[in-house]
């Protein structure tokens, strides 16, 4: 689930352009100050934390602005088979008959097809994702980001997260795979889409067929490009 961050940054970095007669008012130095400003005000004595993860798929495509302002900082990507996603959408709009999504500005009248080329378009929630992280996965900063596989998370999740402790620096915990609590129902319900954000308790992996027409899956089945090492050329970690 992404969190208000990141929006508000884009927004303030467009008030404060050139786009703004203003802006000729503005240095970078305040720029870089009023931005670093959010972060510290949206964080304050609420989440009096020294490192905080903060999720929205837009940083991937931010990476420079985020190394000037938190030189310490990480990306951790999350990544699965593209036809999966689109599967998994597909099977959770279907399952809310009664309830447009925001996903399609809550239009009812899609099928399989048209919700297919509306994630995966430049401005989609997929389509935008995985160009931002392609982005960064190519960029001069790929060595801040840790590609997150979702096989490997259902499959084996203690990796990820040694991974993901060695990759923060952070001091290991115990997790408890068999009760993970989240509830995000206010939220999903809000977007028209409910079990959006939902999860089970007990991370395993659940086989099943897709709902997809085979045209649909076969189109994003060579999307994976993280999978192959000759495709990788800054060596980002990938588990």
């Amino acid at each position: 689930m992404s969190g208000p961050v990141a929006g508000l940054v884009g927004r303030v970095l467009g008030e404060m352009s050139a786009a703004n007669e203003y802006s000729v008012f503005i240095t970078d130095e305040q720029r870089k100050r009023i931005l670093q400003g959010i972060f510290d005000n949206y964080y304050g004595s609420e989440f009096d934390q020294e490192v905080i993860f903060d999720t929205n798929r837009t940083w991937c495509s931010r990476m420079p602005l985020i190394n000037s302002l938190f030189p310490e900082s990480r990306v951790i990507a999350c990544v699965r088979d593209v036809p999966w996603i689109v599967d998994s959408i597909e099977k959770l709009v279907r399952g809310n008959t009664f309830s447009p999504s925001s996903i399609f500005q809550y239009q009812p009248g899609n099928n399989v097809y048209s919700r297919a080329d509306g994630i995966a378009n430049g401005e989609g929630m997929l389509g935008f994702a995985y160009n931002a992280l392609k982005e960064a996965f190519y960029g001069e900063h790929a060595n801040k980001l840790l590609l997150v596989t979702y096989e490997t998370l259902v499959t084996n999740p203690q990796r990820v997260l040694d991974a993901v402790y060695a990759f923060t620096g952070e001091a290991k915990h115990a997790h408890d795979f068999d009760n993970v609590v989240y509830d995000s129902g206010a939220f999903d319900s809000r977007a028209g889409t409910p079990g959006l954000h939902a999860i089970r308790p007990k991370v395993h992996a659940a086989q099943r067929q897709t709902i997809l027409p085979p045209d649909v899956f076969h189109r994003f089945a060579n999307d994976a490009f993280w999978r192959d090492p000759k495709l990788n050329p800054h060596g980002v970690k990938i588990v």
